[in-house]
C-alpha cells in the first residue's frame, strides 16, 4: 500500500480512497483487533469497509468470515458457532458472547485520538486466513479453512495472469461472500490499480451497467458465467459495443455456452481478451484457466457451435494436478485449503498427502486433456452441480425440506430453466398434508432457514419418487418421470437436465 500513497486504491460512487488512507484504516482496525483475534465475522456488503475489513482482519493475523447480512438469521448464528467466532466487526453480526470491533471512519480517516500502530506482526504461512462455506450433504455448510500461503500463491499468479498494472481500473462485483471477489479485490490492491464499487453495477439494468463501465474506465471485469450470457445477448440484441476501455474480460462459475461464445466472436470484441477460468473454494480461487477470444486466443479452424464443448484451461505456475484413472482431477500444491473446519472425516475423503508431502484435492470434476494440455471439463462424479455460479450438494436442500413435518420423502436436483441453471425438488407430502398449498409453505419454510441459492426455483408435490433397485431415491430418474407436471405448474417450460455440475 506504501508504494502508492496517494493513488486511488478504492473508488465507491465516485469516491475515491487512497493507498495512503486505506492503509490507515486497515492499521487502525488491526489494533482494535489486538494480536491473534481468532476467526473475525464480518458483514459482506458491496462497501469500502468490507475490503478494510478484510485486509485489517489479515493484517492482526485473525481468519476473515464473512456472513451475507441477507442470510436468514439462524444461518448466521450456525456459521458462527460452527468456526468458533468469538469477535464480530461492526454491530450487524453482534450476538451472544461474540466481541464487536468497530470500524474506523472510512470518510475521514481514523480518529485523531487513536494511539499509534505498531507494525502488524508476521503471520505465519499456515496460519488461517479465511473460512468461507460451502455446501454440505448433511444439510450444515462446510467451513473451508485457507492459510495465507495459499493467498500468497494464487495471488501471485492471478496479477501475472492478469497482467495487471497500477493503471488498471477493475471492477468489484462479485459477491463479497463467496471466494470469487478476492480476485477482484486481492491482486487488484496488491499491484497498486484501483478497485471501483458502485451500485449500479448491481441494479439489473444492463445499460446502467455498461454506463458504470465507461463513466468509472473499467479495464478490467471478473463476471459469473451466467452474467456474461445474458450480457453477449443484450450486446448482441441491441447492436451495441462493450466500452473501448474494457480490455480483460474473466468468466468462471459454470460452463461457458458456445452459441454466447459465437455471438462474442461477432462482436466487435477482437481488442479484449475473454479468459475462461476454473477453481473451487478448496484450491483457492483460480487454479486453471485458457483465452477463449481475443488477442492471446488460439486460433480456431471453427466457429464455436452448439455441443461444443468448452475448455477451461491449463494450470496456472502454482497449482500441481493429476487425473485419476477415473478421470478426476486433482489439485496439489501451495493453494491446497487444510481442510474442512471440525470435519474430520469430509476432510479425509477430499483431502490428503502423497509420499513427497503435497497436499492434494479430490475435485469430483472428471477432465479431459487435449495434446495441447488444455483441460476440459467431462461432468461430476458426484451429485453436486452450480447454481448462480455457487458449488451446491442437493443433500443439503433435501435435509432441510425432510426437516418440515409434512414432508414423507424428497429430491432435489438441478435442472436448465428458461436457459439458466436452477434447483428443482419433487416431494411427498405425509398422508395428512396439504398437498395443495406445501410447495408455497416449503419455500416460505425454506427462506427462513437458507441463502437464497438453496432456495428450489419450482417445489412439485409428486404422489412417489423413482428408487434405485438398491432402494435409494434416485433423483435423475424422479426429474425425468415429474419433469413435465413440474412445468405445468411452474414456469410453463419444461426442464432440462444438464450434466450434474459445471466448473
Amino acid at each position: 500500500m506504501r508504494r502508492y500513497p496517494e493513488r486511488p486504491a478504492i473508488v465507491h460512487h465516485g469516491d475515491a480512497l487512497t493507498y495512503r488512507q486505506l492503509d490507515e484504516l486497515v492499521r487502525t482496525l488491526a489494533h482494535r483487533l489486538g494480536t491473534e483475534p481468532g476467526v473475525v465475522a464480518v458483514p459482506a456488503t458491496h462497501t469500502p469497509d468490507t475490503v478494510v475489513a478484510l485486509l485489517g482482519v489479515l493484517a492482526a493475523g485473525g481468519a476473515y468470515c464473512p456472513v451475507d447480512p441477507a442470510f436468514p438469521p439462524q444461518r448466521q448464528r450456525d456459521m458462527l458457532a460452527s468456526v468458533g467466532c468469538r469477535t464480530a466487526v461492526g454491530g450487524g453480526l453482534a450476538q451472544p458472547g461474540v466481541r464487536v470491533v468497530e470500524l474506523p471512519g472510512t470518510t475521514t480517516g481514523p480518529e485523531q485520538n487513536e494511539p499509534e500502530q505498531n507494525e502488524p506482526g508476521q503471520a505465519e504461512p499456515e496460519q488461517p486466513a479465511y473460512l468461507l462455506f460451502t455446501s454440505g450433504s448433511t444439510g450444515q455448510p462446510k467451513p473451508v479453512v485457507t492459510p495465507r500461503r495459499a493467498i500468497s500463491a494464487a495471488v501471485g499468479s492471478l496479477r501475472t495472469l492478469f497482467g495487471l498494472t497500477a493503471e488498471d481500473r477493475v471492477l468489484q462485483f462479485a459477491s463479497l461472500n463467496w471466494d470469487t471477489c478476492f480476485e477482484e479485490i486481492l491482486p487488484t490492491l496488491t499491484g497498486g490499480a484501483t478497485l471501483v464499487l458502485d451500485r449500479d453495477a448491481h441494479s439489473g439494468s444492463f445499460p446502467r451497467f455498461l454506463r458504470l463501465v465507461e463513466r468509472e474506465r473499467i479495464g478490467v471485469l471478473d463476471l459469473p458465467t451466467a452474467f456474461w450470457h445474458e450480457l453477449v445477448l443484450h450486446l448482441a440484441e441491441e447492436r451495441l459495443a462493450l466500452p473501448e476501455c474494457v480490455r480483460l474480460l474473466v468468466i468462471g462459475g459454470e460452463a461457458a455456452n458456445p452459441a454466447r461464445l459465437a455471438d462474442w466472436a461477432a462482436l466487435d470484441t477482437g481488442r479484449v481478451r475473454l479468459l475462461n477460468t476454473y477453481g473451487s473454494t478448496e484450491t483457492t480461487l483460480i487454479t486453471h484457466a485458457v483465452d477463449l477470444h481475443g488477442p492471446l486466443a488460439a486460433s480456431r479452424d471453427r466457429p464455436w457451435a452448439a455441443g461444443d464443448r468448452v475448455p477451461i484451461g491449463r494450470a496456472l505456475p502454482h497449482v500441481y494436478e493429476r487425473i485419476s484413472e477415473q478421470g478426476e482431477l486433482l489439485i496439489g500444491g501451495p493453494a491446497v485449503a487444510l481442510g474442512y473446519l471440525g470435519l474430520p472425516e469430509a476432510t479425509s475423503d477430499r483431502f490428503g498427502e502423497d509420499a513427497e508431502g503435497v497436499r492434494w484435492y479430490r475435485t469430483g470434476d472428471r477432465v479431459s486433456r487435449a495434446p495441447d494440455g488444455v483441460l476440459t471439463h467431462q461432468g461430476r462424479l458426484d451429485g453436486e452441480f452450480k447454481v448462480r455460479g455457487i458449488r451446491v450438494d442437493p443433500a443439503e436442500v433435501e435435509a432441510h425440506l425432510a426437516g418440515h413435518p409434512e414432508v414423507h420423502a424428497v429430491a432435489v436436483t438441478g435442472a436448465t430453466l428458461t436457459g439458466r441453471s436452477a434447483l428443482v425438488a419433487y416431494v411427498v407430502p405425509r398422508a395428512a398434508a396439504a398437498a395443495g398449498t406445501l410447495g408455497a409453505e416449503l419455500r416460505t419454510y425454506l427462506r427462513d432457514r437458507v441463502p437464497g441459492h438453496l432456495v428450489p426455483s419450482r417445489i412439485t408435490v409428486v404422489p412417489e419418487l423413482v428408487l434405485t433397485a438398491s432402494g435409494k431415491v434416485d433423483r435423475a430418474g424422479s426429474h425425468r418421470l415429474h419433469s413435465a407436471r413440474g412445468a405445468g405448474e411452474g414456469s410453463g417450460t419444461a426442464a432440462q437436465l444438464p450434466e450434474p455440475a459445471r466448473h
